[in-house]
């Protein structure tokens, strides 16, 4: 039997469910058509974090980073790529701590950036400090259990 899997459109934030095996097949969403997989970070605001964070059921990659730090714009085309090459198996997800800084205050974000790696709404893994595109593919795949 196929399995199927819930993915929440990052344009309408509808769930959808398709099989794991079509994951890699572009697919798009079935409310609002756009696809659910653009291999580029999600940006998410505290009204959709919950969502995306808890119903997806494929991992999401966070990164809290704030506009005026250094380290994290210079992560940032780093964090697009490793985007690419993760999606459609870890969705990547970035938080504005200035904006949303309840959610930074709830996950206890105390430096940036911060990628925190969600699995059915739970922490599994936190890195604090920029990486290159080499290493968070390396150090999120070693945490992702599928």
């Amino acid at each position: 039997m196929q399995q199927s899997i819930h993915i929440v459109c990052p344009h309408c934030d509808a769930i959808n469910r398709i099989a794991e095996h079509r994951l890699s097949d572009n697919p798009n969403c079935g409310k609002c058509h756009g696809a659910l997989f653009e291999e580029q970070p999600l940006e998410l605001s505290a009204a959709r974090f919950h969502k995306h964070i808890g119903q997806n059921d494929i991992p999401v990659l966070v990164d809290f980073w704030a506009p005026w730090c250094g380290p994290c714009k210079m992560m940032a085309p780093h964090f697009a790529q490793a985007a690419a090459q993760l999606e459609p198996h870890i969705r990547l997800a970035k938080v504005n701590t200035e904006i949303e800084q309840m959610l930074g205050a709830q996950y206890n974000i105390r430096s940036i950036p911060t990628l925190v790696l969600f699995s059915h709404g739970q922490e599994v893994a936190r890195q604090s400090g920029a990486m290159g595109a080499t290493d968070i593919v390396r150090w999120a795949l070693s945490h992702h259990s599928g």
